[in-house]
């Protein structure tokens, strides 16, 4: 008879099985790549059985079993030896992914194949913008019954949709801009109408959208319809917020029931505002982690951070951004549900503050999203 002690350390060294996954339909795939490459590298492989996933920008689903290298330089999908073609299914009995292999590595969905189950524990989903942090992959998740390491479905789209997330943050007696929502369907000129209400200078943003892509700060009436018409290239309304002056702090939030927060880092910008070049290069910008503010000042973006996470109905995790003004108001910005990954990135570098090391918080996030 096998000594129960030696079972249940068995048991308990078994690895959990992690399908990682990156591109995605969506104007944010370059940025995926490059927080997944980092995800990728620093989960350990003595813990976890890694199944990578990639989608591309075309929308195709494969699981990816070469080197990670060619994640981030975008030359994953053109590896065929080691793509393998594969769906996740809703069928909470599979708990996986169907895997589809050819006899040959020819990737046609016409060519035989077999047909093999890959079981999962849990799926982490570093993916941005549309279609990978609306809900839309945390809802086919969910009905699969295969815990996600983020935020779940409702929370994602809430979070994603900036009219419905200052909403809800204002109801809750936090300070949001003052803002309009316009509908493509209604057009430029009833958008650029809309605005009259809000004083200049404003930020014209896709209501659905993250890096800034799409984004334009207007100063004046003779831009706005420009900036207004590029935000419904990238969705079917828009939001008009004005001006904060002040400066962006961000608050990494990590938990369910009993939160963790990192140190609050602050943007210092010498450009119009914090776009998307500016997000990647840091040309013009700079990020201070730990902010220069002081220590009380910390403590209340971290318990304001706190309560936009939980009004929000996040969970695992999560990065709040605000703005502080002069005057010490703290003005709601917006959540990242899924934020950057890269071991340069916003949210690491918060939980490193406070002594996490870029595979702990891994480790962390993990053990959090599997005990829900």
């Amino acid at each position: 008879m096998r000594p129960s002690f030696i079972f249940d350390m068995i048991v308990t060294m078994k690895k959990k099985t992690i399908a990682v996954i990156f591109g995605g339909l969506s104007s944010e795939y370059s940025v995926s790549l490059s927080s997944a490459s980092a995800v990728l590298n620093h989960l350990d492989p003595q813990k976890y059985e890694i199944v990578p996933i990639g989608i591309t920008a075309k929308g195709d689903w494969y699981r990816y079993n070469g080197d990670y290298a060619h994640v981030e330089d975008d030359t994953w999908h053109t590896d065929i030896e080691n793509l393998v073609k594969v769906v996740p299914s809703p069928d909470r009995s599979l708990h996986g992914i169907v895997e589809f292999y050819a006899e040959t590595h020819d990737v046609n969905p016409k060519a035989e194949m077999e047909i093999r189950l890959t079981a999962i524990d849990a799926v982490f989903p570093v993916l941005h913008g549309k279609n990978g942090e609306d809900g839309t992959l945390q809802g086919l998740f969910e009905l699969a019954g295969i815990p996600i390491i983020g935020c779940g479905t409702l929370s994602s789209a809430v979070c994603m949709h900036k009219g419905t997330a200052h909403e809800l943050i204002e109801h809750a007696g936090i300070d949001v801009p003052k803002a309009v929502l316009a509908d493509r369907s209604a057009g430029v000129s009833a958008a650029c109408e809309l605005v009259k209400k809000l004083s200049f200078p404003v930020f014209v943003k896709p209501v659905r959208s993250g890096s800034s892509i799409g984004v334009t700060k207007v100063n004046s009436d003779a831009e706005l319809a420009t900036a207004i018409a590029l935000a419904f290239e990238y969705d079917d309304q828009a939001i008009v917020e004005e001006f904060i002056a002040g400066f962006e702090v961000g608050c990494a939030v990590m938990g369910v029931d009993e939160l963790v927060t990192g140190r609050v880092d602050e943007i210092e910008m010498q450009s119009e505002f914090f776009d998307f070049t500016e997000k990647y290069t840091l040309k013009h910008s700079q990020i201070h982690m730990p902010a220069r503010i002081d220590e009380a000042t910390e403590k209340r973006i971290q318990e304001t951070a706190k309560r936009i996470y939980r009004t929000l109905g996040c969970r695992v995790l999560a990065r709040v951004d605000s703005f502080l003004t002069a005057d010490g108001r703290i003005v709601f910005n917006e959540v990242n549900t899924i934020p950057g990954f890269t071991a340069h990135s916003r949210f690491p570098n918060m939980m490193k503050g406070i002594g996490l090391s870029f595979g702990e918080m891994l480790d962390q996030l993990i053990t959090i999203g599997l005990e829900e």
